[in-house]
């Protein structure tokens, strides 16, 4: 996400680095880089020339008051207030109010609409604790339905749906009865993708609007669509005026020119960010968390909450009293291989870490790194998986025929597993001294 924007960024700032003070030719050359890499990331030219006309302007102002400041720290600064401001300044939530709240949700086919649905659900379900309704208003798409019920059983929440009713309409107005009557709090409406230039079915959704009248409108755009996803925004805002926007797919090759430049085009803040099919992977946009990231300076805030949001406090305390008696087994560690999987994409998740973003960039993480772990543990006897050291020769030989490994692999693993477990019981003692290298738990090695 965004790595040729960094990139560019990155060299635009070197200019400066090796400077002792701020003048108006090396800012000159530097905002020029600033404006090339906005430009290549599809932001519009227009865009551009404006944000970097603010940047030189905030630079030169401040080069005779921030002098024990260098030139490149100073830019850095400057281009990232300036680049939370134009996305948007501050994080925007979305308002569910209602007896239920209604949240409506357009946009053109293909952007993620229907698993958006499944994930904003399952986001209002667990971060809001609100009892939520999903329905079904695609009457075109085949299947659409099918899809959206297999993604309300995954969130796990209600699904109201009409297959033989082709009135969109209609369909939304039941589903909101249908939520009153059975105490939902929220009722999110997945419509069917159109394009901007059908003028049927742009009526078609803002008779929804007007049929309904939602608490929130949100429009859900692709962000590898780069400024085509801006100029389309642009004309969904002007027939339904919705409340914000979803940009979608931020894990595929996109240059970022939409998420810079959809506030500033359309005035209507971005509200969530979307990666990935699964439904954990969604996250309430922030400008400055993700000015910080375009600069390379990571994410350590969204990594932290989304540890918080899959912290068991019972569980953990369970782990925590098991470590402190040596008592940590394979279930134990199933159990936290779980919960880490369940922060979404690892290659992301690292991406987040300050400085290690770029150093992983090229390197290719597969995101089922734990599954040679989990089938050697799924092979195992329920004894073997509570009681490590009763795995004797022959019970190694049928681990590594049942998981596919061979023998080495199995006792390297089963090596690094004792090892962490000591490490662990030695921490939760307060004893550091000894740490081994973790990193390649469960990595083979290669023999000749």
């Amino acid at each position: 996400m965004f790595e040729n924007l960094s990139d560019r960024l990155e060299t635009a700032f070197k200019d400066l680095k090796g400077e002792g003070k701020i003048t108006e030719l090396n800012i000159a050359s530097s905002v020029k880089e600033i404006r090339r890499a906005l430009v290549a990331a599809d932001v519009n030219y227009k865009i551009a020339k404006e944000f970097t006309d603010k940047v030189k302007e905030e630079a030169l102002g401040t080069r005779n008051v921030l002098k024990s400041v260098k030139p490149g720290e100073l830019m850095v600064k400057i281009v990232m207030d300036e680049l939370v401001e134009l996305m948007g300044g501050q994080k925007v939530g979305i308002n569910v109010k209602g007896n239920p709240g209604v949240v409506l949700i357009a946009g053109l086919q293909g952007s993620g609409k229907t698993t958006f649905t499944g994930k904003l659900a399952l986001f209002l379900r667990t971060k809001r604790n609100k009892k939520v309704l999903v329905t079904a208003c695609d009457v075109y798409r085949p299947a659409a339905i099918d899809q959206l019920t297999v993604v309300a059983e995954q969130a796990g929440v209600d699904i109201y749906k009409e297959p033989d009713n082709k009135n969109p309409v209609e369909i939304a107005q039941n589903a909101i009865a249908h939520a009153q009557k059975f105490g939902h709090d929220v009722v999110i409406v997945d419509t069917a993708g159109r394009l901007a230039v059908d003028e049927d079915m742009m009526n078609e959704i803002e008779n929804i609007k007007n049929g309904i009248i939602p608490n929130e409108t949100l429009f859900v755009v692709d962000a590898m669509t780069g400024q085509d996803a801006v100029n389309t925004a642009k004309a969904f805002n002007d027939r339904i005026d919705y409340d914000g926007v979803v940009l979608t797919k931020l894990d595929g090759d996109t240059r970022g020119g939409a998420a810079l430049s959809v506030k500033y085009t359309v005035g209507k803040p971005i509200k969530f960010m979307s990666m990935g099919e699964k439904l954990e992977t969604l996250d309430e946009f922030h400008p400055d968390r993700m000015a910080s990231r375009i600069l390379g300076m990571g994410d350590v805030l969204s990594l932290v909450e989304r540890a918080q949001e899959q912290f068991d406090e019972k569980e953990a305390e369970r782990i925590h009293k098991r470590i402190k008696k040596n008592k940590f087994d394979f279930n134990d560690f199933l159990s936290q291989i779980g919960q880490i999987k369940k922060m979404g994409n690892i290659k992301d998740l690292m991406g987040m870490i300050p400085g290690v973003g770029k150093a992983v960039r090229d390197i290719d993480i597969d995101n089922d790194a734990f599954k040679k772990i989990e089938a050697i543990i799924q092979s195992m006897t329920p004894e073997e998986r509570g009681n490590p050291d009763v795995l004797n020769s022959s019970r190694r030989r049928r681990i590594a025929r049942g998981s596919g490994n061979s023998i080495v692999q199995i006792n390297q693993f089963l090596r690094q597993f004792e090892q962490m477990r000591k490490l662990m019981h030695k921490m939760s003692k307060g004893n550091l001294k000894g740490m081994p290298d973790m990193s390649k738990m469960g990595r083979n090695k290669r023999r000749r």
